[in-house]
């Protein structure tokens, strides 16, 4: 806004009437042009609203908190509201997958689609961190998208490995099993792990067969894997002939696991998360691709963990050594 008393050295601009501000640099003169009106009251509005603001909402820091503001508004309450709202619109289908079991599921293909798509929203909190955001998983972490499933891909199997989780310290239910370190503990000298590293790659095409560590596969790991390596779900022991791997499938990883057995953990989400929320990923899990179909006969999890006298389902995933 220009000056009611002219500065010292400042003059009128002939070519267009205005006082200058008495600054000069290399010839080139300041004009003291007052700013527009319009601006000015851009400005004046600005500054009421800023106050009218600072009244009516939080706006100063205080130690434990901020000012409230006579509207008593805050974001974390409009968020509860909001989550309040969509917890009432969605109340109806989560009471209803509450009181469906879950192996009654398929038989309600709306409901079904409603618990993928919640399941999905809640594998991206829980579950991405290991399995990935496409459930693709990587090295030590199970891939969810293939049709391999050490314990059982069907719902109900998914849900109990989902509540109990694998080898969760201190879960009595938990799916636990053991490979022992065949290396690291002498078991096995080096020469014999690169033989039964062959044979097992052999099972799968990736190797030439190996007699001698066919023996000593029968000897050492047919208990648990069964003779031909396709693996027994009761005892969790994995499908070494289908040329899916958790730890690599190279010569290097399988001796590496063989010599020194690494055994992963997985969450038991029991309780973490409600019920209806656990319910919601088993059915993402299984609709990803993999998932199985209920057997007429299959015994329940549980009861297969009572069997194992201690040796309870373990994860839906795939392990190999």
């Amino acid at each position: 806004m220009a000056n009611d008393k002219p500065a010292a050295g400042s003059r009128l601009d002939e070519a267009t009437g205005t006082q200058t501000v008495g600054h000069e640099w290399d010839g080139i003169e300041e004009l003291d042009t007052p700013m527009p009106r319009w601006w000015l009251w851009a400005l004046y509005a600005t500054i009421v609203w800023g106050i009218a603001y600072v009244i009516a909402y939080p706006a100063w820091p205080m130690i434990d908190r901020a000012t409230e503001g006579v509207l008593g508004w805050s974001s974390r309450g409009q968020l509860a509201t909001e989550i309040a709202e969509q917890d009432k619109a969605r109340a109806a289908t989560v009471a209803a997958l509450a009181d469906m079991p879950i192996e009654k599921l398929t038989d309600n293909p709306a409901l079904m689609r409603a618990a993928v798509a919640g399941g999905r929203a809640a594998f991206k909190v829980n579950c991405v961190q290991c399995h990935g955001a496409g459930a693709a998983g990587s090295i030590g972490y199970p891939n969810l998208n293939d049709d391999d499933w050490l314990w059982g891909g069907n719902l109900k199997e998914i849900e109990y490995t989902i509540i109990h989780g694998t080898r969760q310290p201190g879960g009595k239910d938990t799916h636990t099993s053991l490979m022992p370190a065949f290396g690291r503990d002498q078991m096995l000298t080096d020469g014999q792990i690169s033989a039964v590293a062959d044979h097992v790659l052999s099972l799968s095409g990736r190797a030439k067969p190996n007699a001698t560590g066919a023996q000593i596969f029968a000897d050492n790991c047919a208990a648990c894997h069964g003779t031909d390596g396709k693996g027994d779900r009761q005892f969790g022991a994995p499908n070494l002939a289908d040329a899916i791997w958790l730890y690599g499938g190279s010569k290097a990883q399988v001796v590496q696991q063989i010599s020194n057995a690494r055994l992963g953990v997985m969450p038991a989400w029991g309780g973490r998360l409600d019920p209806v929320t656990i319910k919601m990923l088993a059915a993402y899990v299984h609709s990803l691709g993999g998932g199985e179909a209920f057997a007429a006969t299959a015994a329940t999890p549980g009861e297969t963990a009572a069997a194992q006298a201690g040796a309870a389902p373990q994860e839906a995933g795939d392990v190999r050594p």
